[in-house]
């Protein structure tokens, strides 16, 4: 690495992490004054509650990752743009995208880091805080699952009904189990009933413990007892898992891009305005992150400036870019998720309107153009005449 770049990282890093660790010491404030009633009021521990702290961290960490990459960058920029730095480096040669390479990988590093926080964590913390006060008040940990109970799941491609009394989403067991095989013209061929049903993650069998199985007739006639009261019986060719019978409870912000990926492949049949949520809510999992990468060349091109003058106008506009873009993702998440355009789609394309404005507002600043703007000119009253004398 040149001295030039990092001098150039030197002068961006300090002001982001105290931008992106101010940020989360602010959500941290705020949230303890919203629920620190609560946690004193259930005499929680500070075990408990940091615990709860620690589940929410990396969704905090995602939405204050781009925030703290504008502030740094306008602040760094600006800085040395008051002080003519940039117009030295250019003048020795320097072209304006060389200059910013450095705060360019460093975005690609913030995409990486906050797409592997967007796979798993962060969607997990939005599903553990809706229930994680709750928790906390009935003298839980916090991440603690509250149980299901009597719990319906009809798998359509095997015409299998469960019906489940109690079981916990993420164990692998299942309490008070009811399984009803279908055939054609939904007549019931076969049942299982069982106290507990346990599946085997590596070898892929239901074992069901002290229970019965019927066969039955096309009359409905049972002619066939299983009666395993006092031992167990091994399924192999059941496809469904603990997971799948359960998401059908779960909302789509709540699931990891894993969960997401297989909700949609075991319930394909279903109708596609139903799907719509899932498949934008699996495609911003990929195009939230990116953010990172596009705030680079929304604020660089708006933070350097080549006068006094412009600085405060710079950062204004970078501002308003950036929350607009905010305000334009979840306006297209939210008709994706509508089925109003292309699931897959709509979290992507304000990603690529603003990354060409990015490409554009740099193409002005490197050719030392003037950046475009728009005013409004005041229609000017017709002069009258003068008075005679």
């Amino acid at each position: 690495m040149k001295l030039l770049d990092r001098y150039i990282l030197r002068n961006f890093l300090e002001p982001f992490f105290i931008c992106f660790f101010g940020f989360i010491a602010v959500w941290l404030i705020f949230d303890l004054a919203d629920n620190g009633p609560d946690f004193t009021q259930a005499r929680a521990s500070l075990k408990v509650v940091g615990l709860y702290y620690l589940t929410q961290l990396p969704a905090t960490v995602v939405i204050s990752l781009p925030i703290g990459l504008l502030l740094g960058l306008l602040y760094s920029l600006s800085r040395m743009s008051r002080s003519n730095e940039i117009i030295s480096m250019l003048g020795a040669g320097r072209s304006l995208p060389r200059v910013l390479l450095p705060l360019i990988l460093v975005g690609l590093v913030a995409t990486a880091g906050c797409g592997l926080l967007n796979y798993r964590l962060a969607p997990h913390a939005e599903s553990i805080r809706k229930q994680a006060l709750e928790q906390i008040s009935r003298g839980r940990r916090a991440g603690e699952v509250e149980p299901v109970r009597g719990h319906l799941f009809r798998d359509r491609l095997t015409e299998r009904l469960w019906f489940v009394r109690r079981f916990t989403p993420g164990s692998l067991q299942l309490d008070g189990v009811q399984v009803t095989q279908q055939g054609p013209k939904g007549r019931i061929t076969r049942k299982w009933y069982a106290l507990r049903a346990i599946f085997d993650p590596k070898s892929k069998v239901w074992t069901l413990s002290r229970g019965v199985a019927l066969e039955f007739d096309k009359h409905g006639e049972v002619t066939k007892t299983d009666d395993f009261q006092t031992s167990h019986r091994v399924i192999a060719d059941w496809s469904e898992t603990p997971w799948r019978i359960g998401s059908t409870r779960l909302e789509a912000q709540g699931l990891s891009v894993p969960e997401l990926r297989e909700f949609l492949r075991f319930n394909s049949d279903f109708p596609a305005a139903q799907l719509a949520p899932y498949r934008a809510t699996l495609a911003d999992r990929w195009a939230m992150p990116w953010t990172c990468f596009i705030v680079i060349f929304v604020a660089a091109p708006l933070g350097v400036v080549f006068s006094r003058r412009g600085v405060l106008a710079g950062v204004a506009s970078s501002l308003f870019i950036f929350f607009g873009m905010i305000i334009i993702r979840y306006l297209f998440l939210a008709l994706g998720k509508g089925n109003r355009i292309d699931p897959t789609l709509a979290p992507w394309l304000p990603n690529i309107f603003f990354l060409a404005m990015g490409f554009i507002l740099l193409y002005f600043r490197t050719t030392n153009r003037e950046l475009p703007h728009f005013t409004l000119r005041r229609k000017r009253a017709p002069l009258s005449p003068a008075p005679l004398p």
